[in-house]
């Protein structure tokens, strides 16, 4: 497979951002490398300098399962290339592996001296084929270094997560911990956690811990329901995995069939008592709720509100993935819904 260039690797990049729900501006301007963009998620927003490179096979007989980037055309001072950190942002090192789909991700805190001639980074085949099952994991380099192998949709956890990531290369004990919850994020309790990991990594490995676990369910719900919101249909990748049962609730899981793909507009209307569905999958209108809105002069859009949901929403076609009826009930019990 031919290399690709630095504007289709960045569009690549630019499409990971959008699978893992974040938005973007770019600030740099097309052809630039490294590529700077202002990330905008859920809960932060900061600025991010991007070098990427093409993950090429190693090929050397003492090390036959080794990729690399191999890199070139960075500032030069004093005859060598050198990485620039982003001053107040976060800075990634990636590689593109196109033969698994997956990145190679590198911390950018060994690799702030001048680099030497043909300068190279490695990471090794099982991290990279872990990824792709999994959607991350790690490959310890030596010396506390850690590189890590990304699946395109996990990119968002990786950025917002990078240095508590990159820092558990100081523990043995928390690399084992990433290991297990990157194959399983339910297989380690916080409990757990909080008895394994040394203190300083306890934060860096809960906040990955919670991260893959929000990414985990998100894949599996968006996926059992065919990317494609249960009330209306809409796709347009404005879509959340949401919660039946709200996620702060103590009975609340991260079980598929306690999760339903909503679109935007369906996923606020519903957590807000303003549609919901029963047991048996129809959607329910909050009639009240409408009135009041008419009356406050707050029901412009009503009409196509009203016409845009399915009498019944969508369920998945595997039976173990659809919305389990202790959840709806709870709910809606919650919520005073009275059918």
């Amino acid at each position: 497979m031919p290399p690709l260039r630095k504007p289709e690797l960045l569009h690549l990049f630019e499409e990971a951002l959008r699978a893992s729900s974040l938005s973007f501006l770019k600030l740099s301007g097309g052809g630039d490398h490294p590529a700077t963009y202002q990330i905008l998620g859920q809960n932060e927003s900061f600025r991010l300098r991007v070098y990427i490179w093409n993950l090429t096979f190693g090929g050397r007989v003492s090390l036959p399962d080794e990729w690399r980037i191999q890199v070139t055309g960075l500032p030069e001072f004093d005859g060598h290339q050198r990485f620039i950190r982003e001053t107040g942002g976060k800075t990634a090192i990636l590689g593109w592996c196109a033969d698994l789909g997956v990145y190679a991700a590198y911390d950018i805190g060994y690799h702030l001296d001048p680099l030497g001639g043909s300068p190279s980074i490695q990471i090794r085949q099982p991290a990279l084929e872990s990824a792709r099952l999994n959607g991350l994991a790690h490959h310890f380099r030596g010396a506390e270094e850690v590189a890590f192998a990304v699946r395109p949709s996990y990119m968002g956890v990786y950025l917002a997560n990078m240095e508590e990531l990159h820092a558990c290369g100081s523990s043995e004990e928390a690399l084992r911990l990433l290991e297990q919850i990157s194959a399983d994020p339910d297989s380690v309790a916080e409990a757990e956690i909080e008895e394994r990991a040394p203190a300083p990594r306890k934060y860096a490995v809960i906040s990955a811990r919670k991260a893959l676990r929000e990414a985990d369910f998100r894949g599996r719900v968006l996926t059992a329901y065919s990317n494609s919101c249960a009330m209306c249909g809409v796709q347009l990748r404005l879509l959340d995995a949401a919660h039946i049962l709200p996620a702060a609730h103590p009975d609340s899981t991260d079980e598929t069939r306690n999760g339903i793909a909503l679109c935007a507009s369906h996923h606020r209307a519903f957590d807000r008592g303003l549609v919901t569905f029963d047991s048996g999958f129809h959607i329910h209108r909050n009639e009240e709720m409408e009135r009041e809105l008419v009356r406050s002069g707050l029901d412009g859009g009503i009409d196509d509100f009203r016409n845009s949901l399915f009498p019944m929403i969508e369920v998945p076609p595997n039976r173990s993935d659809r919305p389990a009826e202790g959840f709806i009930q709870q709910v809606n019990e919650m919520r005073g819904w009275r059918f």
